[in-house]
Formats: structure tokens, C-alpha cells, sequence
């Protein structure tokens, strides 16, 4: 098991960065199994959200985030009391769930000594680190296999305060992904759920589950990271929805699948996901391509991400063409190759698709989501939207969008080319250098603000200082939307609002 994660900065001013569970290939120990769980062990936790200690716990914890202040403790000794009564409450509902999660016996003891401690402690800042080390939801990767989960904690894109939420999540796992993980696109930390059932923090834009999010004395080896592939999903289908019908575009069948079909594009952005996020330690990069605890020019976190996203299309272009060719040399009489597999004929299918959700995700949902400050996932839906458009295989004319399909993967690659160019260059590079790399590339294609003094040309003194100075002078907005954008973000704010809190399971997502 890989004992190193890194996951995205995030900040409470705007909806910015996409969820990250990596492996960094330096340190692996154990194995990854699901031998210990059962189609038993699944079964027993089915229709856990509506147990009577389910809800039970869900009311408990709701009411103790009102006792509770930002760093998560009980500041008022006058609420100890009634904070003792809900841990209580809380503690004896994990007991009586604890049966239908076998598989996590070990976590639902110490959640239970966690919270006793907290409470004989005085309720001061939580710390939950005793279980937090024995949450592995990595080691039953399942599919179906659910789970219980109670922490202090943030939630990313979701609530800034370090209150206890509890969530009953689900697994999702099909044969084609434990294929493709066992091979070429191995993650030993990551996790894909569905969100069954959840308090408050969760009633949010929060897609994640990271362990570097609950309250604790000490930093352990993070051993996994969790993505909600199904809230992913349905915020896709409900704004690729809407955007497809405002700029009159014909999808293609096996995207219009994708609107269609919850589960089918849950197990898509499984796919995209699992590539994306190993692929933030692959390749040649600066030394620390993510830039945790450093502070850069947000459009190189916009390179970082908008490359990882690219890698998973190239990578499913060529997943898509190798099995093609593969499909096509075990037809007919004179067949030369051995017939797909079930789960390799998923894996085709799954690979066009990514393809899909990549172009649309970026360009429709995550160029106008959140606010304009340093919207680094925004600027990313700008440049591939810009560097198609440039290209020639996206045109908006007669009011209407449209794709040459033919041409686009070769396009996308092409962009991933570039960036893969920028950070080979970069090694050779001091970083100031490739920051100013960077800008050029990025505008040479997305129109900066007419008053940027980047674009102008950063002051001798500037240049010859601290990168400090080149990052103060980024404007918030330095890239701000094109007219298309200006057009298209007033017509698809409240769909891209409505979005919060949606799951697979929100009757809304199949709307139009």
C-alpha cells in the first residue's frame, strides 16, 4: 500500500479544484483485498439508511455541529451536558449498526472510544486520529460493499468548520475497473462511493472523502482518498443537460447515453477519475507538480489539473483504439487475436465515453462554476474550450455549437502534448522561468485581462525578486470569460447552483 497522498488546495471563496487520491510509487506495503468482505457482508447493510439507529445517529450528530464551534469543540461548558447526552446517542447507534459492517468492526470500536475520550476530555478541539488509522475502506474495495463513517471533520467544496458528519457511503467497483487497476492504471489509494445517506457537510459541493480532513493530534501515512463518482454523475448530466439544449448542440449517441443513464456514467467517471489522479506523480514533471504549500500563480494549478484530465483522454484514446483493433483482428474467418472479454468490451465502452465526459465536464460545468477569484478549474474549461476552437473542431456559428468528432481526439491529445512539453522544459527551468512558460502557453490561447500586468510584461524589479512578487501581481480574475461565456454563464447559473447537494439518487438528476 502506497503510504503518501496528495490532495488539492481548496479555498472557502470560490467552488475551485477536483477531487485528487494519488499514489506516489515511492513506498508500497500490503495488498489491497477483497477477501475479507462477502456478497453476505454487502447484503447486511442494505437498506441501512432507513434504521431506526441509522436516523437515530443522523439526528444526534446534527444536533451536536449546533453545540459545536469552528475547530469542532464544545466551547460552551453550559452545552457539556447536553453534548454528552448526544454523544451518548451517537455512540449507541454505532454500537447497534456495527453488526451490519463487519468489515469494519475494528473502526466502529475505536469511532466508539474516540468520541468517549472527547467527551471525558471536555469536549476541547477532537481528536479522532485512533480511528481515523483504522479506516482502510481501500482494503474492501467491493462493489456494493458499504460503509459507516462518523468523523470530525471539513468537508471540501462543503463546510469549513471541523464538525462531526456522518455519511453511509457505498462502493462502486465493476469488473472492468478491478481489471484496469490490477494492470496498467494501478491506484492502491483510491476509493470511488456513492453517497447513500449524509448530514449536513455533505448537503454541499463536497464530491470527496480525505482522510487529511478530520481533526487529529498528529499527521499519519494517509493510505486512501474516496471520490463521489455519483455526485460527480449527476451534476454532469443535469448541466451537460442543460447546456447541450442553450447552445443547440446534437450529441452524439454514446453521449446522449450518458445523460440517460445514472449508473453508466457513474461507472465513467470512475474510469476518468482512477487515471486522472494517478497520473499527478507520473510523466516529467517539476518536483512537485501538485504544489501543495506553496504559493503559485493559481493558472499553474490550472495546467496541473487540466494535464491530468487530458492524460486520462489520451490514455482512453489509445485504451479505445488498441481494443478496436483488437475487436476487429478476432473477427471474421482468418481471425488473429482471441475475442474481448466481457469486462474488456466494458472497458471500450467506457473509454469513449470518458472521452465525452472530459470535453463536456470541462467545458460546459467547470469553466463557469464558482466565483472568479483564482478559479484555476475554471481557466481550465476556458483553454480547452479556446484551444478547440482554435483548432477548428469546435464552431459556434448560426448560434449553435458543433464538434468535428472525427477531429477531436487527435486535438485534445495535442493540447496534452503541449503541457507534457511545457513541464520536460521546465526541469531545466528556474521556477519563476516556468511560471512565466506557463503564462505564455496559457495565453496564446485565453485572452488575458486587458489591465494584467503579466500580460504586459512584469516590472525588471519584479523579475529580478522573490516569487513573491510575481504572484502578487496575478489578478484575481486574469483570465476572464469570453463573450461566449458571458452569454452562456447567465443563462446556466441557477442549473450549476441547483446542483448542490444533488446524488445518483436525487429524482431531480434525470430532469431536464
Amino acid at each position: 500500500m502506497s503510504q503518501s497522498a496528495t490532495v488539492s488546495q481548496t479555498t472557502t471563496a470560490t467552488i475551485v479544484g477536483e477531487p485528487e487520491v494519488l499514489e506516489d510509487g515511492t513506498v508500497t506495503t500490503g495488498t489491497v483485498t477483497t477477501e475479507t468482505v462477502t456478497a453476505a457482508d454487502v447484503a447486511l447493510a442494505a437498506g441501512v439508511e432507513h434504521d431506526p439507529a441509522w436516523l437515530a445517529l443522523k439526528h444526534a450528530v446534527v444536533r451536536l455541529q449546533q453545540l459545536q464551534v469552528k475547530d469542532g469543540s464544545v466551547a460552551d461548558a453550559d452545552a457539556h451536558a447536553e453534548a454528552s447526552d448526544l454523544v451518548e446517542a451517537i455512540t449507541a447507534s454505532i454500537d447497534a449498526l456495527a453488526p451490519r459492517f463487519p468489515h469494519e468492526r475494528a473502526y466502529l470500536a475505536a469511532s466508539v472510544a474516540d468520541f468517549r475520550r472527547w467527551r471525558d476530555e471536555g469536549f476541547g478541539v477532537p481528536d479522532f486520529l485512533d480511528s481515523l488509522v483504522e479506516f482502510q475502506p481501500q482494503q474492501h474495495r467491493l462493489d456494493g460493499i458499504r460503509h459507516l463513517v462518523v468523523f470530525p471533520m471539513v468537508t471540501q467544496n462543503g463546510s469549513p468548520d471541523r464538525h462531526v458528519e456522518a455519511l453511509v457511503v457505498e462502493t462502486i467497483w465493476p469488473e472492468f475497473i478491478a481489471a484496469l487497476e490490477a494492470g496498467d492504471y494501478s491506484n492502491r489509494l483510491f476509493v470511488s462511493l456513492r453517497l447513500v445517506d449524509f448530514t449536513p457537510g455533505y448537503d454541499t459541493n463536497s464530491a470527496v472523502l480525505f482522510p487529511e480532513t478530520v481533526a487529529m493530534r498528529e499527521i499519519p501515512a494517509f493510505t486512501w482518498g474516496a471520490i463521489f463518482q455519483d455526485r460527480e454523475a449527476a451534476r454532469y448530466r443535469r448541466v451537460v443537460r442543460a447546456a447541450s439544449d442553450i447552445t443547440k448542440l446534437d450529441l452524439p449517441d454514446d453521449a446522449a447515453r450518458l445523460l440517460d443513464d445514472q449508473q453508466l456514467a457513474e461507472r465513467t467517471f470512475v474510469m476518468w477519475d482512477l487515471i486522472h489522479d494517478r497520473t499527478h506523480m507520473r510523466g516529467d514533471l517539476p518536483f512537485d507538480p501538485f504544489m501543495i504549500k506553496q504559493r503559485m500563480p493559481f493558472f499553474l494549478y490550472s495546467l496541473e489539473e487540466l494535464r491530468c484530465d487530458l492524460t486520462a483522454f489520451r490514455e482512453s484514446v489509445k485504451i479505445q483504439r488498441a481494443l478496436e483493433q483488437r475487436d476487429a483482428d478476432a473477427s471474421g474467418p482468418d481471425a488473429t487475436a482471441e475475442p474481448l472479454s466481457a469486462a474488456e468490451r466494458q472497458t471500450l465502452d467506457h473509454a469513449k465515453l470518458v472521452q465525452y465526459a472530459v470535453i463536456f465536464d470541462r467545458i460546459f460545468r467547470f469553466a463557469i462554476t464558482g466565483s472568479r477569484v483564482r478559479n484555476y478549474d475554471g481557466l481550465g474549461g476556458q483553454l480547452l474550450f479556446a484551444w478547440l476552437h482554435r483548432k477548428h473542431v469546435l464552431e459556434w456559428t448560426d448560434v449553435k455549437l458543433t464538434f468535428d468528432w472525427a477531429a477531436v481526439p487527435d486535438a485534445v491529445v495535442e493540447l496534452g502534448d503541449a503541457i507534457d512539453e511545457l513541464y520536460w522544459k521546465s526541469i531545466d527551468r528556474p521556477k519563476t522561468a516556468h511560471w512565466l512558460a506557463a503564462y505564455e502557453l496559457v495565453s496564446d490561447v485565453v485572452t488575458p485581462n486587458p489591465a494584467s500586468v503579466w500580460a504586459e510584461g512584469l516590472p525588471r524589479d519584479v523579475l529580478a525578486g522573490p516569487p513573491k512578487g510575481y504572484t502578487d501581481l496575478v489578478m484575481d480574475d486574469e483570465f476572464p470569460l469570453s463573450m461566449f461565456y458571458e452569454a452562456l454563464d447567465k443563462k446556466m447559473r441557477p442549473v450549476i447552483e441547483s446542483t448542490v447537494g444533488i446524488t445518483g439518487s436525487t429524482d431531480a438528476a434525470t430532469d431536464a
